[in-house]
């Protein structure tokens, strides 16, 4: 199933809406030039001290006698990385599958960088990590809506080793997406996560509503989609509170992760509107 991109003319139009929360807390300032060390000449300041000795023009001052600092256009530009699971889990889903809500996702937060000229990307994992180079504009939106049409989640999820593996490629100032369901050990997104602390990091949770709701009652076969190992149960209205209240434990846990390290947590089901899990994430 190709993943739908009717949503994009909405995500003008909340664009619209909400630009300045944008502007401030997801693309920085688009336009803003500051003075620091970067490739584009802008003037020449008084030395002063404290400014970096290098910086200093030694033709200006065999000319006029005075030290002078050159002063250069620092790009501030923000990279968007998105990082999806593509393990067998995210396979599952009762109207939608887990791993095409969370594609829809993927490229609606690839289509608001490439309208704010920023470089962005979407990379998957399983069991190995698919990573791909940031660039920018449409060509780049489009290779990647073609990638993620053409693949298909399977394998075991090794979440702690790509996202350790990943973080290598994080080496400036960056805007982090990481889409999964996040049904790993509390332990184990800790150890992931927090090696992007120094990033705006948002974690969202893609479950389906079966996954959030449980709303059966009899006897079950349930399969793992990863391993295929397999358990007859009977769900009964306990067994099922019971599950609610540790999805929700857990749910609280990986809550308390994120705000330890300033990242946000959201989380969604595969029946939410797609337009509406943007606002509240854009607009959080």
């Amino acid at each position: 199933m190709a993943i739908d991109i009717s949503f994009l003319h909405k995500l003008d139009r909340m664009s619209l809406l909400i630009d300045k929360r944008v502007t401030s807390n997801y693309v920085g300032e688009r336009q803003a030039v500051y003075s620091g060390r970067g490739l584009i000449f802008k003037d020449y300041a008084i030395y002063t001290p404290g400014d970096d000795f290098r910086a200093i023009d030694w033709k200006v001052f065999g000319r006029l006698d005075k030290l002078f600092v050159k002063r250069y256009e620092e790009e501030r530009n923000l990279t968007v990385h998105i990082i999806l699971d593509y393990s067998g889990s995210m396979a599952f889903g009762q109207k939608t599958k887990k791993y095409e809500y969370a594609g829809m996702l993927a490229i609606g937060f690839a289509y608001m960088a490439m309208r704010h000229n920023e470089r962005f990307v979407v990379s998957t994992f399983s069991d190995k990590l698919e990573v791909f180079k940031p660039k920018r504009g449409r060509t780049n939106l489009m290779r990647i809506l073609e990638y993620l049409n053409t693949r298909k989640p399977k394998g075991l999820s090794k979440l702690q080793d790509s996202l350790t593996a990943y973080k290598k490629r994080v080496n400036s100032r960056s805007y982090v997406v990481i889409l999964s369901d996040f049904l790993y050990s509390p332990d184990e997104i800790k150890e992931a996560v927090a090696r992007y602390k120094d990033h705006q990091v948002v974690l969202i949770q893609v479950l389906d509503r079966l996954e959030t709701k449980l709303d059966l009652e009899g006897d079950f076969k349930l399969v793992d989609v990863e391993t295929d190992d397999s358990l007859r149960t009977f769900l009964s209205p306990y067994s099922r509170k019971q599950y609610l209240g540790l999805m929700a434990e857990h749910q609280a846990k990986i809550q308390r992760i994120c705000d330890e390290i300033g990242a946000k947590f959201f989380v969604v089901d595969t029946e939410f509107p797609i337009f509406d899990a943007f606002y509240q994430v854009l607009n959080a």
